[in-house]
């Protein structure tokens, strides 16, 4: 019996689970398409699929600045964390020979431990996780029987500035409630045909309506290759029980109720 699961990206090793794409000149673990609206690109990029800390921009010397003062001591930083403000908070009911010990104040509430994911990670993976904390997953991969075969990737409109902007051109669309969007949906060329993607989306839209959203958009395209697109044809959002709500030429607008 063929077993579905379907993953939510939110660490590298989901990250890794994400499928190539069926035109091996795109990637959606390096696309940004979606995300930089002016630059942005799905090109296939293999530095982005390694970690890459950013490297620490270059600082002058004193030695190099004429009008510095001569130091003969390590420069101190009056921001930096000390040992005691490393400390627990302040705690007005603990004994004064206790005040050198790590006491735990119980009025004062602990700081929240909130998800996300390592900024020296793959590129895309950070884009993915910029949302965690407040929002949660941007992307969803499905599996069948622990194969990738499908992928998705959707949030809040404001996660995503060219849809925003492409939004804007059409007046006609509500301004509140504001949707969510789903941006990519694909499938690997083995997987198409068994309702992979259909099936995505509904685990897409059920999560989205669980997280408040009481609408949801995409913006496919017209007359392109079915490989070249990132957000399929209106044929498949409307067999996925969207409704065309601009029918624009070229990009038009689907929008389904959650």
């Amino acid at each position: 019996m063929t077993a579905i699961r379907i993953v939510d990206v939110t660490d590298e090793a989901a990250f890794r689970l994400i499928p190539p794409c069926a035109d091996p000149g795109f990637d959606h673990r390096s696309c940004d398409y979606w995300e930089d609206a002016d630059r942005g690109s799905k090109a296939a990029r293999l530095s982005w699929l390694e970690a890459s800390p950013p490297a620490a921009p270059d600082r002058p010397a004193l030695a190099d600045n004429p009008f510095a003062p001569v130091r003969d001591a390590a420069p101190v930083n009056p921001f930096a964390p000390t040992a005691r403000s490393a400390r627990p908070a302040f705690n007005p009911f603990a004994d004064d020979d206790e005040d050198d010990g790590l006491i735990e104040n119980p009025f004062a509430p602990p700081p929240p431990n909130r998800p996300s994911v390592d900024s020296a990670g793959p590129r895309k993976l950070v884009l993915l996780g910029r949302g965690l904390a407040v929002f949660g997953s941007y992307a969803k991969v499905l599996l069948v029987d622990d194969a990738p075969t499908a992928y998705a990737q959707f949030g809040p409109l404001s996660a995503f500035p060219r849809a925003q902007r492409l939004r804007e051109l059409y007046r006609q669309l509500p301004d509140a409630p504001l949707p969510a969007v789903i941006t990519c949906i694909a499938t690997t060329a083995a997987g198409r045909g068994e309702g992979h993607a259909r099936r995505l989306i509904e685990a897409v839209c059920d999560d989205l309506a669980g997280r408040g959203f009481a609408a949801v958009e995409a913006y496919p395209e017209r007359g392109t290759r079915p490989d070249a697109t990132s957000a399929a044809t209106p044929d498949f959002w409307l067999a996925a029980g969207f409704a065309l709500a601009v029918d624009d030429e070229r990009y038009p607008v689907v929008r389904r109720s959650l």
